[in-house]
């Protein structure tokens, strides 16, 4: 387990906390919608942080090819009909090309700052002419709305219990996922970034928004600065 990060509940464990089972568990949301929303379609996509294919699956159900990357083989033995590949995302280098970069789950929040330049490096080095990244942000209140929770229609409770400044810019937030028949805890470490911080690492990695495509601003079309 990395410094910072815990896991706890029944089946495998990441090394970044996230239990596989539960992530099977978990519905989608409307992220395939707003990704299809904002690509062309039938689009190449490479996934960066698949995790057990929650939205792969559903991409592909759209018409998508999905190249699905994750550092975990028990959350990449869970994906179902896309090419999987096995690997830290910072470290990434496949030696092609795709028309979408996928960078979900708040991975550009990552705790070190060095790991966030590597992903977004990733992101740009299997970027197509043309192409775009797709990013998802946390909410600009998601470490201040604290404690919260969300009751999912599907039957389970979300909770963010805490969320402590831990030096550095950086935050040890504890989830908790509340099912009838089984709990499972999530501890890891965010670095919380105002729109213009991220906007400022983008840029540090030669990339700019093309267009925030949620009210929220939580989904970012991103491209490279040189495009246009």
């Amino acid at each position: 387990m990395r410094e910072g990060y815990e896991g706890t509940g029944p089946g495998a464990i990441t090394p970044d906390g996230c239990a596989v089972e539960l992530y099977a568990r978990l519905p989608v949301g409307d992220e395939p919608d707003v990704i299809a929303g904002a690509v062309p379609a039938g689009a190449r996509i490479l996934e960066l942080g698949s995790g057990v294919g929650r939205m792969t699956h559903a991409l592909l159900e759209r018409g998508f090819t999905v190249t699905a990357v994750d550092e975990s083989a028990e959350m990449l033995e869970r994906v179902r009909g896309a090419r999987t590949i096995c690997s830290p995302v910072e470290r990434l280098d496949l030696g092609e090309t795709f028309d979408v970069v996928l960078l979900a789950s708040f991975l550009v929040h990552a705790g070190d700052a060095e790991v966030r330049r590597g992903m977004l490096r990733t992101c740009v080095r299997h970027l197509a002419k043309g192409g775009c990244v797709l990013i998802q942000r946390e909410g600009e209140d998601w470490h201040t709305r604290v404690p919260r929770e969300r009751v999912d229609p599907a039957g389970f409770t979300v909770r963010i219990v805490s969320s402590e400044p831990v030096g550095d810019g950086v935050d040890s937030v504890h989830a908790e996922y509340v099912f009838p028949d089984a709990t499972w805890t999530q501890t890891f470490r965010t670095r919380p970034l105002t729109r213009q911080q991220f906007e400022e690492a983008l840029g540090e990695e030669g990339l700019k928004v093309d267009r925030y495509l949620t009210e929220d601003r939580t989904w970012v079309r991103a491209v490279p600065v040189t495009d246009g």
